[in-house]
């Protein structure tokens, strides 16, 4: 028997059944709609969480006082550790390849204006936060540029907290109350929404020294530093390391690159893609013990018909193939439709929930396609043995 007409009778088979055989797709469907639906949310929350934590650009660096045990505990903690300071930024500046940085102090304290007050994020950052982070200024301007040691009273202001200040005035040259301190408004920023939790539109910036001074730190909470890409982030946080070391005499500091960061959160991310990928995995599983099911029925049922196949001639061997390709029929079948069913349920939940970000791979969907066919052959080994081993005669007899 030809390939061409052996699949034309599995095919003719399958429809002669078409509510069993629709039945046995529909449990294939629905696991790869599963599979195709659940990596593509998966998918798209992962690309949605690099993007956002790529916002600040990807050339960082980033060094926070204390040193990263294997325990998972800041050095702060066991011991009293150097803090980073002011110089030590301005000492990091002055390395080669360090294009700009940003010594960073955050808090949260009440901004008032008049009879008006919001209680906010306050950032004390430097004058370069625009190039390093990525934003920018819509009216007035950053941060003078002064020395961080002896910086002016000046602060910009988010988006929101200039809407909830001054409504539609001009804020430029006002004067604002935070933690006891007069500043003076020299800037607004565009609206930067969230990032990763953070709503940047709701924050001021001041300059770092003054907030050390409010929140009575002696240390800076970190120091982002970014580097032109003519070097390599490890290279860098080398020089950066032993310069540290330098100045506090040991390592009492830890030095992330973004490289790392990305590097990490990419892991965790897709071993939780493969994790929901697997719970709808489980679902293919249901549809192979339902074409396991319905195939071993189909033999009962095709008694007759085999033992007269096999008495005009048919080897074992081609009723073997005759009843896999029904089964592989089946689960191809309900593969590409649970394809069709799963990416246009993506698409819907992007298009009714674009919060929730959908993609999907070009690789969970070959591999749905190909772990389909293969659960349908899996599965039908069993009966297809079962029916090439029957004695002509006694399937003959059935009827």
């Amino acid at each position: 028997m030809k390939l061409y007409d052996s699949l034309q009778f599995s095919l003719k088979a399958l429809i002669s059944h078409r509510l069993r055989s629709l039945l046995t797709t529909l449990g294939i469907c629905i696991g790869i709609t599963s599979v195709i639906l659940l990596t593509s949310i998966g998918e798209g929350v992962q690309q949605y969480i690099v993007s956002e934590f790529t916002q600040f650009g990807t050339n960082l660096i980033i060094i926070v006082p204390g040193k990263t045990t294997t325990m998972g505990m800041s050095g702060a903690v066991i011991s009293n550790v150097r803090p980073l300071t002011l110089e030590d930024e301005l000492a990091i500046k002055k390395l080669s390849h360090v294009e700009a940085t940003v010594p960073i102090v955050q808090g949260n304290g009440a901004v008032e204006f008049g009879r008006r007050q919001r209680r906010t994020m306050i950032l004390g950052v430097g004058p370069y936060a625009p190039d390093v982070w990525q934003f920018k200024v819509s009216i007035g301007s950053f941060l003078p540029r002064d020395d961080p040691r002896a910086a002016r009273t000046h602060v910009v202001l988010g988006s929101k907290v200039r809407e909830e200040l001054f409504g539609p005035q001009n804020p430029l040259g006002a004067i604002v109350r935070i933690g006891g301190f007069r500043f003076r408004v020299t800037g607004v920023m565009e609206s930067k929404g969230q990032i990763l939790g953070f709503d940047l539109d709701d924050a001021v910036y001041i300059p770092a020294a003054k907030s050390l001074e409010i929140f009575n730190r002696e240390s800076l909470m970190e120091i982002d530093v970014l580097y032109s890409s003519s070097t390599s982030s490890q290279v860098l946080a080398g020089r950066i390391k032993k310069l540290l070391i330098e100045r506090h005499g040991h390592e009492d500091f830890t030095i992330t690159t973004q490289d790392q960061m990305l590097e990490v959160l990419d892991d965790v991310l897709n071993k939780l893609t493969l994790a929901v990928g697997a719970l709808g995995g489980i679902s293919l599983l249901v549809g192979g013990v339902g074409i396991l099911t319905i195939m071993t029925i189909t033999v009962h049922d095709r008694t007759s018909e085999i033992g007269l196949l096999r008495a005009l001639g048919a080897t074992r061997r081609q009723i073997l193939h005759l009843f896999l390709e029904e089964a592989t029929v089946l689960s191809i079948i309900g593969g590409v439709a649970g394809l069709v069913v799963g990416w246009g349920g993506a698409r819907l939940i992007t298009f009714f929930l674009p919060a929730l970000p959908t993609k999907t791979s070009i690789f969970y969907v070959t591999l749905s396609l190909v772990l389909s066919a293969f659960i349908g052959l899996a599965a039908g080994i069993i009966p297809a043995s079962q029916a090439a081993k029957l004695d002509p005669q006694e399937a003959l007899r059935a009827e």
